[in-house]
């Protein structure tokens, strides 16, 4: 097991690299200056700026220089919010945005499991059909649909939840809600496959041959394989809620770090940017690296895999 987590941390370390690569040459090919654009200063202001953020020098020397800050644990400063250290964004923004996607993952495991499980049990009857319908309706309907139904129809009659703000955990409802019916959907279809297939094997069948009652064979025994397929997209899934909830939180004026990102965008932060893109890596990278280990803990075959 030691040798699988090391083999899935140096991937995620070779993983990280490119990317910090890609995105730091990326962001430079975006039309515009981000230190000129709409902005009226001084020339020698001007050539201060860019020599602070070191773009009086080539695009590689920027790049050995950039490598040199992250391993220093410094991921720059803002060029648009007055030079704020682009960590103090992210420390401030990102419990918000772990928080909407915990809340989403969290309904998503809590509605997709049990219609699973249940439409694996009734297969092939109304139950399955409906659920499945369900899930593939869920899937189809994209977020940025999904939150203004939800705003429209479920908050416009609700005095308690609002359409915009983030405060208490009723705030938390609707844009998690959004993020994680859609992810729900699929977790729902994963594990329908998953069981259908532990449900058929032998040591099943010989459960239900010695008398143990049906509800005893699914949690002891069907559950535990049936759900590893479900549980090997929860990791990925989790980082992609946590990470991908931009429109979300501009939906429901949520101030995660999807604000900051769009932002950023607009004004050609390049340190924003960089330091957001490198941030989710290594969320998502951890992420897979926990579903892997939770895999190996509920399936011992992939222990010398």
């Amino acid at each position: 097991m030691l040798s699988t987590i090391l083999s899935r941390l140096g991937q995620g370390c070779i993983v990280v690299f490119f990317l910090i690569t890609i995105t730091f040459f990326l962001v430079r090919l975006m039309p515009g200056d981000p230190l000129t654009d709409e902005k009226v200063l001084e020339p020698h202001i001007i050539q201060k700026n860019r020599e602070q953020f070191h773009l009086d020098k080539p695009v590689p020397a920027q790049y050995v220089l950039y490598l040199g800050d992250l391993a220093q644990g410094d991921l720059g400063y803002s060029m648009s919010k007055d030079g704020r250290p682009v960590i103090d964004i992210i420390r401030h923004a990102f419990p918000v945005s772990l928080v909407l996607g915990v809340a989403a993952i969290v309904i998503a495991l809590g509605v997709g499991i049990p219609a699973g499980v249940i439409s694996a049990l009734k297969k092939n009857s109304m139950i399955d059909y409906g659920t499945m319908a369900a899930a593939m309706f869920g899937i189809s309907i994209p977020s940025f649909v999904i939150g203004p139904l939800l705003a429209m129809g479920i908050a416009s009659h609700s005095d308690a939840l609002k359409v915009a703000g983030w405060g208490g955990p009723l705030d938390w409802v609707l844009p998690a809600l959004t993020l994680g019916l859609g992810t729900a959907a699929y977790i729902a279809r994963i594990t329908r496959g998953g069981m259908l297939e532990v449900i058929n094997q032998d040591y099943i069948r010989t459960a239900h041959a010695k008398g143990l009652a049906p509800a005893r064979v699914v949690m002891h025994h069907a559950l535990r394989g049936g759900i590893i397929p479900a549980i090997a997209y929860v990791g990925p899934a989790f980082a992609a809620l946590v990470s991908g909830s931009f429109i979300v939180e501009t939906i429901f004026q949520v101030p995660g770090l999807g604000q900051h990102f769009i932002n950023a965008t607009t004004a050609r932060d390049y340190p924003i940017l960089q330091g957001v893109v490198i941030f989710f890596g290594f969320i998502i990278v951890i992420a897979n690296l926990a579903a892997d280990i939770v895999l190996v803990m509920l399936n011992p075959r992939l222990r010398n895999a």
